[in-house]
């Protein structure tokens, strides 16, 4: 697959390396996946057998919903990919069978692991082999952010409503909540990873910054679900309709920044209201630039409606018994929340794997035209060798840009971050 770029504001990116801890990733991705379905149908059966029907009819219906929307964007992917890039995979009719059959997401992750397996246990392993072996890693990556929001967080969501609803909690729910929590938090620290990867002037996620990273999306992602679960215990009718206004939204706000990410409009318009999900529930960037003021109004947005949602809820309550352990995670949430915040700051002033101010001529052609005043011609580009996921690359790229403010900023400086 021949690097054509993505536009003129992108990078050209760095030469992809699939190591050891990236099979890791996909393994334990894999693995997460694969627990999280069968915790899904154990809370699904378990609900049918003691007759709550309703409730084991949703938690199967968010299960296909999200399946049924993973298999189409990776069918759409499979068929926008050049022919020669998957050739030891499957024929296209077998391919087409397997993601009717719900098993697409599945198979890209089994091949995933074969390949990456291939890669690292052969020295003699080409650039085009790790290249590829990136390239299925980050499709990977993005569909497990849709199938995550599609499903695990609301199904989260109900699964907090039904023990609010019934005031306990069976063995199946607990580990059901315990899953989708890890899943989710874990699902956005891979993406995180897979974008990292193209740009040459950052550092890698190291362990620490990977654990602060993953802490502070999961303290932000509790308090979230917890309002929802509480306004939906409460007004059990109207949550979807709470849904509906701040999904729609956040489809305004997503196609207003003209998002260009599928070869096809049908696509894009179903890629725009995924992302609409996804930012229910927390922050997605979709657009090029500094996000810090956009971060900013966001998360105002979402601090205040979750507390308006939790407010109905001890309103409707009052008086509150001190023996209530709701009381206990309501007082709890806002410490939470202001806890992720914090390391969120935190992250993104020491961890963040902010660009190292080298020498003039090691940045890249976007770079050296900004900070050089357009003339970029003069500096040399290295060739791009394997294959290149222009998809996620494309994505990459909302970071990767930055102002002329950064000329004299030290590494790691807040003002510099642009995701």
């Amino acid at each position: 697959m021949a690097w054509s770029g993505c536009g003129p504001k992108c990078i050209q990116p760095w030469n992809p390396r699939y190591r050891y801890l990236d099979l890791l990733f996909a393994l334990m991705g894999t693995a997460a996946f694969l627990v999280d379905l069968a915790a899904d149908v154990w809370v699904a059966a378990s609900y049918l057998q003691a007759g709550h029907y309703y409730w084991g009819g949703l938690v199967l219906g968010l299960l296909g919903l999200s399946s049924l929307t993973t298999q189409v964007f990776s069918w759409a992917w499979y068929r926008s990919d050049p022919k020669e890039l998957h050739r030891d995979q499957l024929k296209d009719q077998t391919l087409l069978i397997v993601h009717v059959l719900q098993l697409g997401y599945l198979y890209r992750c089994l091949h995933a692991l074969k390949v990456g397996f291939q890669v690292c246990w052969t020295e003699a392993a080409s650039e085009a082999d790790r290249g590829y072996a990136v390239f299925l890693s980050h499709d990977i990556s993005l569909l497990r952010i849709f199938e995550t929001f599609l499903e695990s967080a609301p199904q989260l969501t109900l699964g907090l409503y039904i023990i609010l609803h019934t005031s306990k909690a069976e063995m199946f729910q607990i580990l059901g909540i315990c899953t989708s929590f890890i899943c989710i938090a874990w699902a956005l620290l891979d993406y995180h990873q897979s974008l990292r990867i193209f740009l040459r002037d950052k550092h890698k996620l190291g362990i620490l910054s990977s654990a602060v990273y993953f802490l502070w999306n999961f303290l932000l992602v509790c308090p979230r679900i917890l309002s929802l679960a509480l306004f939906t215990d409460l007004f059990p009718s109207y949550v979807f309709l709470h849904f509906l206004g701040v999904w729609f939204a956040m489809f305004h706000w997503v196609t207003l920044q003209e998002t260009d990410f599928m070869e096809h409009a049908g696509f894009e318009w179903l890629y725009r209201a995924v992302v609409a999900v996804v930012l229910y529930f927390c922050w997605f960037n979709v657009a090029e630039g500094k996000t810090r003021y956009r971060s900013i109004i966001y998360y105002t947005f979402l601090m205040l409606d979750s507390a308006l949602l939790a407010c109905f809820w001890v309103w409707y309550n009052l008086p509150l018994s001190w023996d209530s352990p709701v009381l206990y995670a309501i007082l709890a949430a806002l410490p939470c929340y202001s806890l992720g915040i914090f390391l969120r700051c935190i992250y993104y002033h020491s961890f963040h794997p902010t660009l190292q101010v080298a020498s003039l001529a090691s940045y890249d052609e976007v770079d050296t035209r900004e900070l050089a005043g357009g003339d970029a011609a003069v500096f040399q580009q290295e060739p791009v060798v394997g294959y290149i996921n222009q998809r996620t690359y494309k994505l990459s790229c909302f970071f990767a840009d930055f102002s002329q403010d950064l000329r004299g900023q030290r590494n790691g400086a807040f003002g510099s971050v642009n995701l």
